[in-house]
């Protein structure tokens, strides 16, 4: 069996943009990920809301993604493959980050996974980072002031990612060639949202670790 471990922030954990609360498994993206591949994988889904790539919250705390993702390898391994989505929270205004600066702290994500040896014989798992979606407008939403200057710089986001998936020689995917985010909230995905992103990778992981 293969094992897949999904690490990321509130669009992984499932938040509902319009409820506000987390929407049923087989919504999620990691749940269509995992229907759709079968019995022969493994989805493992760890979702943080708040989650940054190596950023400290100076208000929320416990967010930090490097923080916990050796543990996190280190519990589930041996592991076949890290789907990494994180970034969208890098982009709050408090941080004062460039999306260079965002796609970076990914790149340290994807550094401490390769040098790891939670992966099968004690190697390395494959990587797949995914670049968040670019924001929805955000005028007039409730995030609007918290994510100020966010949506311009979502944009920038895809070229630097695919620049540190190059650097480090890991996969890589685009989610915003696949899906939007949502008009109600700006920035999380609607049910239909993490239907298609969950298909699109069942069509990749195959590809990636076979």
């Amino acid at each position: 069996m293969k094992t897949v471990l999904c690490y990321g922030d509130s669009n992984t954990w499932g938040a509902d943009p319009v409820s506000r609360g987390r929407f049923p498994l087989d919504v999620r993206w990691t749940g269509v990920l995992q229907a759709a591949l079968g019995g022969g994988y493994r989805v493992i889904e760890e979702g943080l809301n708040g989650r940054t790539t190596v950023w400290d919250d100076p208000i929320e705390g416990y967010k930090n993604g490097k923080t916990y993702l050796i543990p996190c390898l280190e519990t589930h391994r041996p592991l076949d493959l890290l789907i990494l989505m994180l970034g969208t929270n890098d982009l709050k205004k408090k941080f004062s980050l460039t999306a260079y600066d965002v796609a970076q702290g990914a790149g340290v994500l994807v550094r401490e996974a390769q040098i790891s040896a939670a992966g099968i014989d004690s190697a390395a798992p494959r990587v797949l980072l995914l670049c968040p979606p670019p924001f929805a407008p955000m005028a007039g939403t409730r995030y609007e002031e918290m994510m100020e200057g966010a949506e311009e710089k979502s944009f920038r986001l895809a070229p630097h990612y695919r620049r540190i998936a190059d650097e480090y020689g890991c996969d890589f995917l685009d989610a915003g060639q696949v899906i939007v985010s949502s008009r109600v909230d700006g920035f999380h995905l609607d049910a239909s949202e993490h239907q298609k992103l969950g298909l699109k990778l069942a069509e990749l992981v195959p590809t990636i670790i076979g």
